[in-house]
Formats: C-alpha cells, structure tokens, sequence
C-alpha cells in the first residue's frame, strides 16, 4: 500500500482538487482508494457529496473502531472517503497531547494498510505538530506549486524543512497548479524552477473553468467534463505520478 500527501504549506493553490480527481482516477484504474480530508475546510468531503460530521474519537483519529466506522462510500466503485469537519481544526492539539505525538496519524491508518491499495491525504496548508504526522505517514508529498514568487518560495521553504533525506529519496513531487500559460511571467518561473530542482513533475494543471466547477457539479473533472483539457491534465499528471512512485505501476 502507498500513501500520497497533496501538501503545500501554502494555500490556495489547488491540493483538494488535485486529491479528489488523483484519488478518483487510481479508483478508476482498479486501485482500492481511500481519500481522507485532513482539511477541517472539508472540501474534499464537499465535492463527494459526504456530509461533513465525524463522532469525536473518528475526528481525534484516536484509531480504533470509530476511526473506521467514519469512513464512507463514495458514488464511485473503489474509491472510499474518511470526511473530515470544522472540528479538525483542533487536530494538531489532540495530537500533541499524546505520545509519539508526531506518528499519531500513522498510528491511525496503519488499520487500513492491507484494505487499500492507496490511501491519499488532503492536507490544510500547516507546517505544526500535523504537517509532522504528514511527513510521518506518506511515502511521497505531492505538492502543488502556482507559478508565482511567492508559491515558489513556500516550496523552497518545504524542500530546506524536509531536507536531504526526503531529497535524495525522490519523495518530494512538485507539479505546477493553476498554470495560465498565456502569461510571459509564468512560463519563466515555471522553467527557472525546473533547471533549480529536478524533483517536478513534466505535467502541469492549467487555470481552467473545468476545475472550478467541481464545486457546482460536486464531482471530479473525469467524471463531469471528461474530455476537457483539465480532465487530460490531471489525467496525465495520475500516468506521471504512477509511473514514478514504486508500488503504483
């Protein structure tokens, strides 16, 4: 079993969308896919039309049989959903009370390793005792990066905070989110980054009107505009991810 984290310590720049559409194509492909929305925002939970409410020991991720009573069905086959709610808010601190308090996360979802192929993180933008739990759980960060200074520079910021051992691992997978490729200024950065790092991706997510209207249709883009050009962009970024994460092929 492989775990993903859509993680940027920056938000806003398209980590729910990528979660729910990646999820649902491994789904797609015969993979048993679990999607848990970290995010106390519960997008994810949103756009999979799951009522956002957990009983108090499942949103603790006190583990246990409450943890796996949350987890609920989606309208696709194979793919699965723990939903998160505004009280995860207050995850971090429950964490923190606990021992090893930085593999609480990993602790929780080590039930479900032999029921999923993939178990995909939806991540809030935090760098506390909870992007820890994160850094813990996942075998590879998937982060999204606007190409724009100041998303660039919260990249670096992750990449000096992960430092060499995430690094040399290849574990770290950037791909550029929310790209308007008509625009001088993005292309540049896009290119700089790539000649600065070797750890992203050749696939890119346009800022298309597709990826927007997940939340009118509450469905992935596969799923609602399937021959769109966002469709074919998040398709191709699951091909590129799957091929370069052992396990996935």
């Amino acid at each position: 079993m492989t775990t993903l984290a859509l993680y940027s310590n920056k938000g806003g720049v398209g980590k729910t969308a990528a979660a729910v559409n990646l999820s649902y194509l491994a789904a797609q492909g015969g993979m048993r896919t679990l999607l848990v929305d970290l995010d106390p925002q519960s997008a994810a939970t949103f756009y999979f039309r799951v009522k956002p409410k957990l009983k108090r020991a499942a949103r603790d991720f006190e583990g246990g049989k409450s943890l796996e009573a949350g987890i609920k069905a989606t309208d696709y086959e194979n793919l699965d959903l723990l939903p998160a709610d505004f009280q995860l808010r207050n995850l971090d601190m429950a964490f923190a009370e606990r021992k090893r308090s930085h593999k609480q996360l990993d602790l929780a979802l080590r039930r479900f390793r032999k029921e999923f192929d993939l178990i995909v993180l939806d991540c809030p933008p935090t760098i506390n005792i909870l992007a820890e739990n994160i850094f813990a759980t996942a075998d590879h960060l998937v982060v999204p990066i606007i190409p724009t200074t100041l998303s660039v520079r919260t990249y670096e910021q992750l990449l000096a905070h992960l430092g060499e051992k995430w690094l040399a691992g290849g574990r770290v997978l950037g791909y550029f989110s929310m790209v308007d490729a008509r625009r001088a200024l993005p292309r540049q950065v896009m290119a700089d980054l790539r000649e600065q790092h070797s750890g992203i991706l050749d696939t890119s997510i346009p800022y298309l009107s597709a990826v927007e209207q997940m939340g009118l249709y509450r469905e992935p883009v596969p799923a609602h505009a399937p021959d769109s050009p966002a469709a074919r962009a998040y398709r191709a970024l699951w091909e590129e991810i799957r091929g370069d994460v052992s396990g996935l092929g």
